[in-house]
């Protein structure tokens, strides 16, 4: 049985106005992905790579065309409108992670049930479980400064997951890792994928892209290329030995 759509992106266009010159930085882009993809969109600067994830996160409208998300058209939504489908439906993990610096990783990992309404103890037990699905259990008191880059992403993840959202969008999710961590961000990611969420990886770097099922190329605010990714690049087993030995994985 084919997977439902998600999303479905009919001939959109975004332009910005910059003095007397106008900027075409989305040129009739359509696309459609289904649950539970893992999807890399890949472009230079310049291409509507940053203007497509903006438009797909509801961080942004189109000036044209429709953006059907789960079945709901949300091109033309009031910004509360829009900040509210973010909150149920998108869970965001961003290059710089995002974190509050004064706040433990209970409270960051928590911070979405804040604005959907649920009460404190609800708030924390689902943090804690979150926290613990990414390797975490043992750091929930634990502030950013405390923490490594890796263990930082981690908890952003669990941040994106804690409200079980229709996709993950990364924007460079690894940007600001080494590449030993940067591996055991996508093997997590992966696993995350693996339970049947849609994953939207945003990045600029060919190695990371790999690990997406599918490659969506973007150049000069249109689709330069869609296809199905067959060399998959996997790190899941290394992820699963890392954890079987528990140190090597809390350090990361």
């Amino acid at each position: 049985m084919a997977s439902a759509t998600l999303i479905e992106i009919q001939e959109i266009a975004r332009q910005y106005t910059i003095g007397t010159e106008t900027i075409h930085a989305l040129k009739s882009v359509s696309l459609n992905i289904k649950k539970g993809e893992f999807v890399a969109l890949m472009g230079p600067s310049g291409s509507g790579k940053s203007t497509l994830m903006n438009i797909l996160g509801c961080l942004d409208t189109p000036n044209y065309g429709d953006y059907i998300l789960n079945g709901i058209n949300v091109s033309d939504m009031t910004d509360d409108e829009l900040a509210e489908v973010r909150n149920k439906e998108i869970g965001f993990v961003f290059q710089t992670f995002n974190l509050l610096p004064k706040s433990t990783a209970l409270e960051n990992v928590a911070l979405p049930l804040i604005y959907a309404g649920i009460k404190q103890s609800v708030r924390e037990e689902k943090a804690t479980q979150a926290l613990n699905s990414v390797g975490l259990g043992n750091r929930v008191d634990h502030r950013p400064n405390e923490l490594s880059g890796g263990q930082r992403q981690r908890v952003a993840v669990a941040r994106a997951l804690i409200n079980n959202p229709s996709i993950i969008l990364a924007d460079e999710p690894t940007g600001n890792l080494d590449t030993k961590t940067s591996i055991e961000i996508m093997g997590l990611l992966e696993e995350i994928h693996s339970k049947g969420n849609t994953i939207i990886l945003v990045t600029h770097e060919e190695d990371i892209a790999q690990h997406a099922h599918r490659i969506v190329r973007m150049r000069d605010g249109l689709i330069e290329a869609d296809y199905p990714n067959t060399d998959i690049k996997s790190v899941s087993p290394r992820l699963s030995a890392l954890e079987e030995k528990g140190d090597d994985f809390e350090n990361i």
